[in-house]
C-alpha cells in the first residue's frame, strides 16, 4: 500500500528496506524501474498526466527530497523518512559488488560516466561496470543496445527529470536489464564533477541550500518549491 502525496504514489520505506526492496528487483524476473520525486517532480506531475502516470507505474517511488517528507506530514501521511536516490544507489551498489552484478552508466555531458564508472569500480570492488553512455543522444534505438549487448543487471538512467523517467518506461524493457533507476545529476558527483553538499547539510535536509548557495541561478526554480506545501496544507484542510 503506498502513501499518496499529492497525487503520486510513495513506498514508505527506509533507506534500508529500499535497498533491500531494490536488490530484490534485480533478482527478479522482467524489468523493473525505480524513481525518486522530490518536489519538483510533485509540482510537474500536477500538471502533465503522462508524467504522473510515468511515476506511478514505477516499481519503487522513494521520497528524495525534505519537502515531499514535510507535505507527508502537513497531510497526517507521514513517511518513515527521506530515501535520497544517491544514497539508494550507494547502498544498491554495496549489495551488487557482493553479488558481482552488472551496471551500465547512462546520462551526463561527454565523458562524465566514463569518469564516474572509474571511480566507482575503485570505490567498489566487485561491482561490474560493463557500459557507459553519454546523455546527449538523439536515437534512441543504439544506446538500447547497447545495454542490452552489455549485459547488465541495473541501469542509472541520469537525463534529468521528466525524460528519464519516460525513457525508462518506454525503453526499458526492451534493454534487458532488470531494473534502472532515475538519478537524475547523480553521475556528476560519482565523477567528482559536482560536490554533494556538506553532511551537515545532508542531515538537516538542506542540500537544496547548499545547492543554491552554489548556483544563485536556480533561485527561479527553487522558489517554486514552497508550493508543494501550499498544496499539502490546502489538501489536509480539505480532508477535514
Amino acid at each position: 500500500m503506498r502513501t499518496d502525496i499529492l497525487g503520486v504514489g510513495f513506498d514508505d520505506l527506509t533507506l534500508e528496506e529500499a535497498a533491500a526492496a531494490g536488490a530484490s528487483l534485480v533478482e527478479d524476473q522482467g524489468f523493473h524501474y525505480a524513481v525518486t520525486p522530490n518536489p519538483e517532480f510533485l509540482l510537474a506531475a500536477r500538471k502533465d498526466q503522462p508524467f504522473r502516470q510515468a511515476l506511478l507505474d514505477a516499481d519503487l517511488v522513494l521520497a528524495d527530497g525534505v519537502g515531499v517528507v514535510y507535505s507527508a506530514k502537513l497531510l497526517g501521511r507521514p513517511l518513515k523518512g527521506r530515501v535520497p536516490g544517491i544514497e539508494f544507489a550507494q547502498a544498491l551498489m554495496g549489495w551488487m559488488a557482493k553479488h558481482g552484478k552488472r551496471l551500465f552508466l547512462l546520462g551526463a555531458k561527454p565523458g562524465v560516466a566514463e569518469l564516474a564508472a572509474a571511480n566507482l569500480r575503485d570505490r567498489y570492488p566487485g561491482l561490474i561496470l560493463c557500459g557507459t553512455h553519454d546523455g546527449y543522444f538523439k536515437e534512441d534505438e543504439p544506446v538500447v543496445q547497447a545495454i542490452r549487448e552489455s549485459g547488465a543487471d541495473v541501469v542509472f538512467v541520469c537525463l534529468g527529470a521528466l525524460k528519464q523517467e519516460f525513457w525508462m518506461a518506454k525503453y526499458g524493457p526492451a534493454t534487458g536489464a532488470h531494473l534502472m533507476v532515475g538519478l537524475g545529476g547523480s553521475l556528476d558527483v560519482f565523477a567528482g564533477v559536482v560536490e554533494r553538499a556538506p553532511e551537515g547539510f545532508q542531515k538537516l535536509g538542506l542540500e537544496w541550500l547548499y545547492r543554491l548557495m552554489k548556483e544563485p541561478k536556480r533561485f527561479g526554480r527553487m522558489a517554486k518549491l514552497p508550493l508543494v506545501l501550499v498544496y499539502a496544507l490546502a489538501g489536509r484542510i480539505g480532508d477535514k
